[in-house]
């Protein structure tokens, strides 16, 4: 399309507000988002749907547009804290991207009170001259009320929170025990040592493990069992409970608080794999051999008696010391956990010769205390019973895919698909620009990416480099279309090993069982697909290869409605995971606010062109050093080398670059934090030499996404010696320090300016 007609043409699409004011029309075509300006806001709130044109191109090359017609208001609930501001009472949103208060007449305030946080319901829209009205629907209490950011979250997000009556009740009316007659045609495991290994604060227990060694072909190997909770015994396809479990697809873990997909009844108990009582199981029996290839599986379903709730912890302990206090306490099972060890040792041999992808990333846990206040953050550390679990776990989902694959049989994989060829060629750029010798070819395999990374785990910017290695990635899908797992560099790969929490994994169990049967599992008549839906279906037709959208449309009916779960799936998985991101900025601004004015050391976690982010070492909080708290400097940002570099002192900030910052402002309901860099004294000669200017500086930088965030240079007189501009810098540096010893006032510390 020329540039004419496209101006001319007109697109449907969904408004995403900025806090700034400005938005954008995010296109159904897949096509770069248009751009709107604050007059054209007015008139639109966020997630509105509505036609747009564009009007003209502006200065940093976005297309700018106005919207030609309103087709559709959100009906999504806006949730903020109500004010009384003289005599009219308003609600602020939460949620910034709504870019305008909410007024409330009088009468529509309920029992809300000034300052609480409530959700609106809107009676009138926003127009060009007018704000939108609304009434109080619901209040969630005080804003400093523990658990106030979960309600939050879960309201603003659409995440389902509430069992349906009709799923409560049949809930209740399931047996507290396993029952006789659930025993008929399943396998008796309950006289094997199944135990099951999870973290300490682990409620529901999905999976459990036993291993022993056996011949396997003419040499050694072992006989691996993972047994997994037996959820659609009692989850019946099309129940009450199904439906309210295919609409939340995923559990949704918060700290302190987990939103199941299953109600408790089922999920802490009758499914729950818990020590010393029957459950019901279904079993993948596998023969591993002494190479860790799988060389035999089967399926069934059994009954099974957890001897033991093991935690990672106390594993890791008995691994380590088989005389010591833990492994005493446990005496018969030390063998089978020595057995999943070598087990483990064999797979993780297989994993690296295929060449899996395998980076050491820091996951980080937030404990707080009674009142939901964080009292520290900590790294969560992976140690060889994770590993042990995480590898017995892949080897039940290959086994899984492998059987529905051979079977013929419709049902949902987890694909993993390589980096995009626009990913691709950005990485080779960035390896090239940093000096990496090595690189990715154009079909690249996953082997490509591990032995980069082996390369450069020496270097000093390791990190860096291997940030750029995760970032080309692209997100897993739920799809029935198998089209293996990059990553994993698995051929075929599926979710089985955990239905008590994830929705694609009981419906694997479903169709396992069927092809035990020898029967087609069919699905339901499932709900009409949400918003998080239609997005990531638009997302994922932007991106997929001619081919890949001819074979989509040609797949019969079964399939597209497979199809459609999957992407229902996929799409409640991310927004569990914005949820969960969430509540946990709000938990850590709310940390972070008693550490105003505190230093800290911090590690370079992103660069863009307005500024640095750095994660604190002590804390593992990131945070934005906006680039006009960089210095007197012209900054450019190099896309390539994911840098900031000024053109005067050639200083860079890059991934990885060790940084020392202070905490100068937190905005709670932006979720944002903001540092300031610090330098100390060894850095005033190079502080001095980015101070130094032959004239006045102009900030041309600005708001995130929307300036350069480069400063300029104006009005210069000619330069004197620069040896005697900088012994000129280094004098006053040192008696301003001199004159904050001797009890002078400090200078005012610069304010990000947004």
């Amino acid at each position: 399309m020329n540039e004419k007609n496209s101006l001319l043409a007109e697109f449907e699409g969904v408004v995403a507000g900025h806090r700034d004011g400005h938005g954008f029309v995010v296109r159904d075509d897949g096509q770069p988002d248009i751009y709107l300006p604050s007059n054209e806001m007015r008139a639109v709130l966020h997630k509105d749907r509505v036609k747009a044109r564009i009007v003209r191109v502006d200065r940093k090359g976005r297309p700018e547009g106005r919207v030609t017609e309103i087709l559709e208001r959100s009906a999504a609930p806006i949730i903020g804290r109500l004010l009384q501001e003289s005599g009219v009472w308003l609600v602020a949103p939460e949620d910034k991207r709504y870019g305008q208060d909410v007024l409330i007449p009088k009468g529509a305030t309920g029992s809300a009170k000034p300052g609480q946080v409530v959700v609106v319901e809107l009676t009138e829209p926003p127009a060009l001259y007018g704000q939108p009205v609304g009434r109080v629907k619901e209040v969630l209490g005080e804003i400093d009320d523990p658990g106030m950011e979960i309600e939050i979250a879960v309201r603003k997000y659409g995440v389902p929170h509430e069992f349906s009556d009709a799923a409560l009740a049949e809930a209740r009316a399931l047996p507290d025990t396993v029952r006789a007659a659930d025993l008929r045609q399943r396998v008796d495991l309950r006289d094997v040592a199944l135990v099951t290994i999870d973290g300490e604060d682990a409620r529901d227990f999905d999976d459990a493990v036993y291993c022993e060694p056996t011949r396997v072909g003419r040499g050694k190997g072992w006989r691996l069992l993972v047994a997994i909770a037996d959820v659609s015994h009692y989850v019946k396809t099309g129940s009450p409970i199904d439906i309210d479990a295919y609409d939340r697809a995923t559990s949704v873990y918060f700290p302190r608080r987990v939103i199941p997909m299953l109600p408790e009844k089922l999920s802490n108990g009758l499914c729950s794999l818990n020590p010393d009582v029957d459950r019901l199981c279904m079993v993948c029996d596998m023969l591993i051999n002494a190479k860790g290839e799988i060389h035999a599986y089967q399926f069934y379903p059994a009954v099974m008696h957890s001897h033991a709730r093991f935690t990672y912890t106390e594993v890791a302990a008995i691994l380590q010391n088989t005389r010591g206090p833990e492994a005493q306490g446990r005496k018969a099972l030390v063998p089978s956990l020595l057995n999943l060890h070598d087990v483990y040792r064999a797979l993780l041999a297989a994993r690296q010769a295929r060449g899996a992808v395998d980076f050491e990333t820091v996951e980080t846990q937030i404990v707080c205390d009674e009142s939901g206040r964080i009292e520290r953050i900590v790294p969560r550390t992976r140690n060889d019973a994770h590993k042990l679990i995480e590898e017995a776990m892949l080897a039940a989902n290959v086994c899984s895919a492998d059987f529905i694959g051979q079977s013929k049989h419709a049902g949902l994989f987890r694909v993993h698909e390589g980096p995009t060829p626009e990913k691709q060629e950005t990485l080779r750029s960035y390896l090239k620009a940093m000096g990496v010798p090595q690189s990715i070819s154009d079909t690249p395999h996953p082997s490509e990416f591990q032995q980069i990374a082996q390369a450069t785990k020496d270097r000093p910017d390791a990190q860096q480099i291997h940030t750029m290695l995760l970032r080309s990635m692209q997100q897993a899908i739920y799809t029935p279309v198998n089209q293996g797992h990059f990553g994993l560099a698995f051929e075929a790969y599926t979710h089985f090993t955990s239905p008590i929490r994830r929705y694609p994994d009981l419906l694997v169990h479903r169709v396992i069982k069927a092809i035990l049967l020898k029967q087609r599992y069919q699905l339901p008549a499932l709900p009409t697909p949400g918003e998080a839906h239609a997005k990531l279906s638009k997302r994922l037709a932007s991106r997929a290869t001619p081919a890949a959208a001819a074979a989509s449309r040609k797949l019969n009916a079964e399939m597209q409605a497979w199809q459609a779960a999957g992407l229902h799936c996929s799409a409640n998985e991310r927004r569990a995971d914005e949820a969960s991101r969430d509540v946990e900025a709000w938990l850590k601004c709310k940390y972070m606010r008693e550490h105003l004015g505190e230093e800290f050391s911090g590690l370079v976690t992103a660069v863009t062109s307005f500024g640095l982010f750095v994660t604190l070492d002590a804390m593992y909080v990131e945070g934005l050093v906006h680039i006009t708290e960089l210095g007197g400097e012209y900054f450019r940002f190099d896309e390539a080398r994911q840098e900031l570099r000024g053109e005067r002192t050639g200083i860079r900030y890059a991934l990885g670059t060790r940084v020392q910052v202070q905490v100068s402002r937190v905005d709670l309901d932006g979720r944002r934090i903001d540092f300031r860099l610090v330098r100390g004294d060894e850095d005033v000669i190079q502080r001095a030499m980015r101070d130094k200017s032959a004239g006045p500086v102009a900030d041309v930088g600005g708001t995130e996404g929307a300036k350069s965030g480069r400063r300029k240079r104006s009005g210069a007189p000619p330069a004197s010696s620069a040896v005697q501009d900088l012994k000129g810098a280094v004098r006053k540096a040192a008696a301003r320090k001199d004159g904050r010893s001797k009890g002078g006032a400090a200078p005012r510390s610069r304010k990000s300016r947004r």
